[in-house]
């Protein structure tokens, strides 16, 4: 009987384990990476632009890239409180480069691009109220202007690397240490974010304000503040409509702050204005972008930064007063057409994209215009996802540039994955 009696416990046991809800984990695990291979059928000279003529009919040249490797962990404190943080590696290395130097006569440099071995690109504390309606979030954040910060993963966009244009003229993926109120409440999503402003030593001719973000020192100079903002909606089934902006001074935002009288009045403000959207409904994707940005005293800046030593942090580079990138790009799965149930779970999409973006679309005063620095880029080419979290990509593109210059055709292959893993 007493036999009986253990073997019907243990039974009993084992059952209430089987029928049992596996309990919810607090701790979540993630990450995204990018792996491509391309081709450039132009030249890689550094006076490609300079001379145009002599380097038109150079060789190709290749390259493999590991453009984006990040590790996501994410903790579930309780009662609304959570926690993010993301580590990024990017071109599988430490942040810290040889570089040739196109302005500077073609010379080796060493260049680091933010202060530290490995970019830390989130590390925030977020509280919840009324379910997610309101949050609170505080600590290193992502900026939320332009639809490739907002959605930078490699399954979120179409070709090997992120969309030129926005990743060009803006940070990319821009991540600051502020402050952001936030929350969804019925088909909209809204984000107000405090944070410092851009460091206006460190922008330039081919970049525009994108080098001002970060910090080449241990620490991120606040003596200039900013703020920045997005809103979206999704009303419409499938679609997502957008709007995000920024604003903020960006001049004296460094270390060596001038006692020039020439420059007291100098604020450097810049402020960027974005529209974006995104379709995604009946085997189709259509995504787009509308990006213009404003520099204020561009003219000065640029002064300022060439007379800056030459063992600065800053380019030493002029600047412009406006830029301007606009893009758009659909895709449709081909697998939505075929009657084969075993491809229903997997996508693969013919895509073509078209964007034209301009670093120097205005030029202040004495401050000469770099043509090469304006260009479209057009690309197609396949994505095949054999499951949700996976994708493969393959592409041709070419940037078409002033008739003084050569385009530049490139074709390139890559795998890329995002997702949790816990």
């Amino acid at each position: 009987m007493k036999k009986f009696i253990l073997i019907l416990t243990l039974l009993t046991g084992v059952n209430m384990m089987v029928g049992a809800q596996k309990p919810h984990s607090r701790l979540s695990i993630g990450g995204y990476g990018e792996a491509v291979f391309t081709r450039n059928f132009y030249s890689d000279k550094y006076l490609r632009y300079t001379d145009a003529e002599t380097y038109k009919n150079d060789d190709s040249h290749g390259r493999f890239d590991l453009p984006h490797v990040v590790l996501w962990l994410g903790y579930d404190f309780g009662q609304g409180w959570t926690l993010g943080t993301e580590i990024e590696f990017e071109h599988g290395g430490t942040e810290s480069a040889v570089e040739i130097e196109e302005e500077e006569a073609g010379e080796y440099e060493s260049e680091v691009e933010r202060g530290g071995e490995v970019a830390l690109e989130q590390f925030w504390i977020n509280k919840a109220w009324l379910g997610g309606k309101i949050n609170l979030k505080m600590g290193h954040i992502i900026v939320p202007v332009g639809a490739t910060n907002m959605y930078h993963m490699p399954t979120e966009f179409f070709t090997n690397y992120r969309p030129e244009g926005e990743s060009t003229i803006m940070p990319c993926t821009w991540h600051e240490t502020g402050i952001s109120l936030w929350g969804k409440t019925g088909k909209w999503r809204y984000e107000v974010m405090f944070l410092p402003g851009l460091d206006s030593d460190r922008f330039g001719r081919q970049t525009w304000i994108a080098g001002g973000a970060g910090s080449p020192y241990e620490f991120k100079i606040a003596n200039s503040y900013a703020g920045a903002f997005r809103v979206d909606n999704f009303s419409i089934k499938g679609l997502r409509l957008s709007l995000s902006g920024y604003a903020g001074n960006s001049f004296k935002n460094t270390l060596s702050v001038t006692q020039n009288d020439k420059y007291d009045d100098v604020k450097g403000t810049v402020t960027i204005g974005a529209f974006d959207f995104c379709y995604d409904a009946h085997d189709l994707i259509v995504r787009g972008n509308f990006d213009y940005g404003h520099l204020s005293d561009s003219e000065l800046i640029t002064k300022y930064n060439m007379s800056m030593r030459k063992d600065s942090p800053s380019p030493k580079q002029a600047v412009a007063s406006d830029a301007i990138a606009a893009g758009i790009e659909a895709g449709y799965n081909i697998f939505g057409l075929m009657e084969n149930k075993k491809l229903h779970h997997q996508r693969l999409y013919l895509f073509g994209r078209y964007e034209y973006y301009d670093s120097m679309h205005k030029t202040e005063g004495t401050i000469q215009d770099a043509a090469w620095c304006g260009r479209s880029r057009i690309a197609a080419g396949l994505n095949y996802r054999p499951i949700k979290d996976i994708v493969f990509k393959g592409e041709y593109s070419i940037g078409l540039l002033d008739k003084a210059y050569n385009d530049e055709p490139s074709i390139s292959i890559g795998v890329a994955y995002s997702g949790l893993f816990k």
